[in-house]
């Protein structure tokens, strides 16, 4: 809708996960390498942990897009699943016989020779779990077994764990030991610091064609920088809506006002505004307390004796 206003040939900020739209920071970069290395080697447990739309998803596609060789993936993002639906998942996923789908035996009897097949032919499976965070314990031992496929010399499929910080927290419990003992690789990624926020912004408008001190002024970056807290997911929302902004204001480059108006709309606000609200809101209700009892007691006090 606005390309052409920006002198853009794509939208800068679409929300999907593109591979060619990686951010360009060292700790991408890494996390990309370890990724690579884990498929092509066949380490069999990799560990991806980060904030919610930091780029995980992104990192995977292009790990997986980098291989030379045949990649089969599949990928498993609904960690409300009961173990039966998992295992009828993972059976359709692989494209497995129909009494697979109904008995776990059949299943491993099935993966295994499908795997085995796979790599006489020098081709590649990795099955990606995603929002792992959220999956039941059940589950994630579900996903250790699988990996006990393996040969004399390696594993027959790479599984990649990828999910919210929590899920490094849940593996440290005794419960889940041997699944943590089973990681070769792990990842982190973290928001954006200013500097990589600030390069992340440019190298976005750079690709869809745009120059970047054109399109956004120096206040309205370092707003959307603070507002997104180096959160890309939140940098795309907030940029895209504010270029949209932009367009319909006819505003070029877009002014910090247009930003501020989007993360009103969006209701994204900083922690310390957050804290700042929040401790006005807990003095204003202490003050109407006082009020309120200080009324009480000069009624009390103004009060007949019956």
């Amino acid at each position: 809708m606005y390309e052409q206003f920006f002198g853009f040939h794509e939208r800068p900020f679409d929300l999907t996960s593109n591979p060619h739209r990686l951010v360009a920071t060292e700790m991408h970069r890494e996390a990309l390498s370890n990724l690579e290395y884990a498929i092509r080697s066949r380490t069999g447990v990799t560990l991806l942990v980060g904030e919610a739309g930091t780029g995980k998803t992104t990192v995977i596609r292009a790990a997986l897009a980098r291989q030379s060789g045949q990649v089969h993936c599949v990928r498993f993002d609904n960690p409300a699943l009961t173990r039966p639906e998992f295992l009828e998942m993972l059976a359709r996923q692989f494209v497995l016989s129909e009494r697979a789908q109904g008995s776990k035996t059949q299943l491993l009897l099935e993966l295994e020779q499908l795997l085995r097949r796979r790599q006489a032919l020098g081709e590649t499976t990795v099955l990606v779990v995603d929002e792992a965070q959220s999956l039941s314990d059940e589950l994630l031992e579900e996903l250790r077994l699988l990996v006990n496929l393996e040969t004399d010399e390696q594993k027959l499929l790479c599984l990649v764990i990828a999910g919210q910080p929590e899920i490094a927290e849940r593996l440290n419990d005794q419960s889940l030991r041997q699944l943590k003992q089973r990681v070769a690789l792990r990842c982190e990624l973290r928001p954006l610091n200013n500097s990589e926020a600030v390069g992340y912004i440019a190298s976005r408008i750079r690709a869809a064609g745009g120059v970047p001190a054109g399109v956004f002024t120096k206040e309205a970056v370092q707003l959307i920088v603070a507002r997104s807290q180096g959160i890309p997911r939140t940098i795309n929302v907030i940029c895209d809506n504010a270029l949209l902004g932009g367009f319909a204001a006819g505003v070029l480059p877009v002014a910090s006002d247009i930003v501020r108006d989007v993360c009103r709309d969006f209701d994204i606000r900083t922690r310390d505004v957050q804290d700042r609200e929040a401790r006005g809101h807990a003095s204003s209700t202490l003050r109407r307390g006082d009020v309120a009892h200080g009324a009480s007691g000069s009624r009390e006090a103004g009060a007949k004796p019956q």
